[in-house]
């Protein structure tokens, strides 16, 4: 597919989504993104929305129930990528969502007013219309906004996730295939390097040589925002390798570069054993673990500089034996009936 084509495709995705977003009545809103859905597509979602497999349920038991807890509810994009992936055509997107919360949503009460959360999308095309589509919502970062944290601080800051520092990631117009294909070869090289790790040293993966001086790494809430390769290290490489040592790639549904950006996601993405303790503050369970994670990276020049990170860490603490909103509701802080 020439990189026009692939342009044309990503901007009437965009401007379609954003046709559903910019209805102000809820249930014509509803209308608009089920439409966006071929008949028989499939959805993929976070953890408690993990139960759905259709566009028709994702309306009903994703969106339906949050555009009711947020009237308002806007989508603000930040990165908007395309590209073909094992002969599919692919948009990965992430930003979020924001409005005031007036009603309960996932049993936490409304603070009446402004939420935001943050987002990961990818959507496998078909004649306009999606076909396949995996969503990470950092819903941690929901609860922490509603005082609802149940979990140890984040190493990192847990805060608001800027888009690019030169704004620049929604992608308009036709980019060189060289410069595409150069983003791709040196994430890919950056992760041969992450599997080279020997369990002993963090040197032995050598990511210095894929990252700039002070590239920016924004994990969801519970891992937090570092910056530089030594904070990088302290709040997320070695709680996670101490704790997940033997990981490996896992089912990778896409990966695609467009410009100086790349986008991937597996489900899962990883595969490993939850060997150590520390990682979130908690202890090693000695079990089996999966991971649905989505990766943005942008390149600078020759180095990564920037890196958005997205991380089912419900459904992750939940196979490491914390359930998050079951331990909150036991807690009394949500509603019976979330």
């Amino acid at each position: 597919m020439t990189p026009a084509q692939l342009d044309e495709i990503r901007l009437a995705h965009r401007s379609k989504v954003g046709e559903a977003f910019s209805s102000v009545d809820p249930l014509q809103r509803l209308d608009r993104l089920a439409i966006l859905h071929a008949a028989n597509g499939k959805w993929f979602g976070p953890r408690p929305f993990d139960h759905i497999a259709t566009p028709e349920q994702a309306v009903a038991d994703f969106w339906a129930p949050l555009v009711r807890a947020i009237p308002d509810l806007e989508r603000r994009e930040d990165i908007s990528l395309a590209g073909t992936w094992r002969d599919g055509v692919w948009v990965a997107v992430t930003g979020h969502y924001q409005g005031n919360f007036l009603e309960s949503w996932l049993g936490v009460a409304p603070s009446k007013g402004v939420v935001r959360l943050r987002f990961g999308e990818f959507s496998r095309l078909e004649s306009g219309r999606v076909v396949e589509q995996y969503t990470i919502v950092d819903l941690p970062d929901f609860l922490r906004q509603n005082g609802l944290w149940p979990l140890a601080p984040s190493l990192g800051v847990a805060d608001l996730v800027p888009g690019p520092r030169e704004h620049d990631g929604l992608l308009r117009g036709a980019y060189d295939p060289a410069e595409s294909a150069r983003s791709m070869q040196l994430v890919e090289a950056m992760v041969a390097g992450l599997m080279r790790y020997d369990r002993v040293s963090l040197d032995s993966m050598e990511q210095w040589k894929f990252w700039s001086e002070h590239f920016t790494w924004y994990g969801p809430a519970g891992i937090g925002t570092c910056r530089g390769q030594e904070h990088y290290r302290r709040v997320h490489q070695r709680p996670f390798l101490k704790a997940f040592p033997d990981r490996v790639g896992g089912d990778h549904k896409c990966r695609i570069a467009e410009g100086r950006y790349v986008a991937s996601t597996g489900w899962p993405s990883i595969r490993a054993t939850h060997a150590g303790g520390g990682f979130m503050g908690l202890p090693a369970t000695g079990r089996k673990i999966t991971m649905r994670v989505m990766d943005f990276w942008k390149r600078e020049g020759g180095l990564l500089d920037e890196n958005w990170v997205f991380i089912d860490l419900l459904d992750l603490l939940h196979q490491m034996d914390f359930d998050v909103l079951g331990r909150l509701r036991e807690a009394g802080r949500l509603t019976a009936d979330s």
